[in-house]
């Protein structure tokens, strides 16, 4: 269960991050999204990865 549970938060967390970015992510297809969209949605998520990391090694 705690396989289902990382994978609806990662998704919650790509869906954020496409928001962010101004990126319009549905649930289900996404094939007509540019390459520059769907970069800008993993760069973005990526950013956010590194710096929550940061934060907690500066703590």
């Amino acid at each position: 269960m705690a396989k289902k549970s990382n994978k609806q938060a990662m998704e919650q967390f790509k869906m954020e991050a496409a928001r962010e970015m101004g990126v319009d992510l549905s649930q289900n297809y996404n094939g007509d999204l540019t390459s520059k969209q769907a970069g800008s949605v993993g760069g973005q998520m990526v950013k956010k990865m590194v710096q929550e990391y940061e934060n907690k090694m500066s703590k």
